[in-house]
């Protein structure tokens, strides 16, 4: 089929909000891409606009080249997969999955072929006589996905299809729609607000905000290089800490503390200035380090069996951005100033089970420095 293409993609609604702007991305044969963000921020308009659900403002949209803006839906040869599983509750599996074949004429020897390999795929063979009623959230979702494949389109648009299934059937169905997706290799545009989702299934993982898009690259570089501020503390759980800081010299302060920085040649022309420092929680761990270690008094700890979190505050100002605000919502920021009493900002480090502080003790926590973020404060651009 070819890839996908997007041009400067763009929808403005009736009443001004512009949901999606400029949204430009090419989408290669067979990759697996996600749209990732907050409620809001265009993540679903834009796959609408490419399914033709949604009217196109301005912009394109391309499908192995060819320009398919004013193509109806059923002739962009995508197949849309919803929340809402959208089952006919009056049909079985099997009716269910054939419906769309049978609307389009197909032999019904064909359908009867597509339906039992897709239903061997799904592992759905044994209730395609059975009617959606009978059925768990997860065999609906896979007949929901069977009727999608066996269409065999050039191209998945999924929304959200897994926000209706619980916690542990969500990691469970990830993983089959990766494999399936692997197994298919079809184009697959994928739609979530849930970053660990979003990292997990995607090739490449687009990032958005307000309709605008943040970055756009393989999950592992969104974790490590993250553009600005805003993907920081949207990529990874728990999210980064945010504190303010100043770079002097070779070593970036923050309150009582200082840590050296090593092969930043971005930071040079901050010298002396203020910016914004982030430190993943997964980057600190109990114990000493000779020049790399922050001394905390621990306010909360969370043991989680596997893994604890330790909860204290750093006596320096919180980064108080609009892409943080974003990120963290301002009711969270609030509950912040009560926790670190009005001054002073939260964090979360993430350390290694048996861990032996409790709440009220000071630790030392050592500092992975290799793997500090740094952001320019008023751009809330990543500085490297």
């Amino acid at each position: 089929m070819g890839g996908i293409e997007l041009d400067a993609l763009t929808k403005v609604y009736a009443d001004g909000t512009r949901a999606v702007d400029a949204l430009d991305l090419d989408v290669a044969d067979g990759e697996f891409v996600v749209f990732v963000g907050p409620s809001g921020c265009g993540k679903t308009s834009a796959l609408r606009m490419i399914a033709g659900l949604e009217e196109i403002t301005s912009g394109e949209v391309r499908v192995g080249g060819e320009v398919v803006n004013h193509l109806p839906p059923r002739a962009r040869d995508m197949a849309m997969i919803f929340q809402n599983y959208a089952l006919y509750p009056h049909m079985n599996v099997f009716e269910n999955m054939a419906f769309g074949l049978k609307m389009r004429g197909i032999d019904r020897e064909e359908i009867r072929g597509r339906v039992d390999r897709a239903a061997r795929i799904l592992g759905l063979s044994e209730v395609l006589k059975k009617r959606p009623r009978h059925l768990s959230g997860g065999q609906r979702q896979r007949v929901a996905m069977g009727r999608a494949i066996v269409r065999e389109p050039s191209a998945f648009l999924m929304d959200e299809p897994l926000s209706n299934l619980d916690a542990k059937l969500r990691v469970q169905m990830r993983a089959e729609i990766a494999r399936i997706q692997r197994d298919l290799g079809v184009t697959t545009i994928y739609v979530t607000h849930d970053q660990s989702e979003a990292m997990t299934l995607g090739d490449r993982v687009c990032v958005l905000r307000g309709g605008i898009l943040q970055q756009v690259d393989r999950p592992q570089v969104l974790y490590d290089r993250p553009a600005n501020l805003f993907v920081a503390g949207f990529i990874g759980s728990p999210a980064m800490n945010f504190v303010e800081a100043t770079v002097a010299g070779d070593e970036v302060t923050f309150g009582p503390h200082a840590l050296p920085v090593v092969d930043r040649p971005g930071l040079k022309r901050y010298s002396g200035k203020r910016v914004a420092l982030g430190i993943r929680p997964e980057d600190m761990r109990a114990g000493a380090a000779n020049g790399s270690a922050i001394d905390i008094v621990v306010d909360i700890k969370e043991d989680m069996g596997s893994e604890v979190f330790l909860h204290f505050a750093v006596d320096a100002p919180p980064v108080r951005n609009e892409e943080v605000r974003d990120v963290v919502g301002e009711e969270a920021l609030e509950a912040a100033d009560e926790q670190t009493h009005h001054h002073g900002s939260p964090f979360i480090a993430r350390v290694e089970r048996g861990t032996a502080a409790r709440e009220g003790d000071r630790v030392k926590l050592a500092v992975d420095t290799r793997r500090l973020h740094f952001f320019d404060l008023e751009t809330g651009d990543g500085i490297y």
